[in-house]
């Protein structure tokens, strides 16, 4: 059984707020976002890190990095937005499956 909440996600096990879906790519909205926008980008096939990927991955990486303007700007953050990709645990990874983090906007109010 996969354990990866990205993965459960892609297959409809655990809902989400998507923004984006292809053939490939899936794109929704964090449930603990840093900002008033925070969406994340996802490949649908299971990939730990950007440190697994490979030459073969190249073409989806790259769509995936073209995505996060198009999103950005369907999202109103007209002037600018960012974009982090944590790898591995000493980067910050905490989901253990790919993710572009984009954000922008003022940091949504705690409650």
């Amino acid at each position: 059984m996969n354990e990866c909440v990205f993965c459960k996600i892609v297959d409809g096990e655990l809902p989400s707020r998507k923004v984006y879906e292809d053939e490939e790519i899936l794109a929704f909205h964090d449930i603990s976002p840093l900002a008033a926008v925070h969406v994340l980008i996802i490949p649908k096939i299971h990939i730990t890190s950007l440190a697994d990927c490979t030459s073969k991955h190249q073409d989806l990486l790259g769509r995936m990095l073209l995505l996060a303007p198009r999103l950005a700007k369907e999202h109103g953050l007209d002037t600018g937005f960012r974009t982090i990709i944590n790898t591995g645990r000493g980067g910050g990874q905490t989901v253990f499956h790919l993710h572009i983090n984009m954000f922008g906007g003022d940091r949504p109010a705690q409650a």
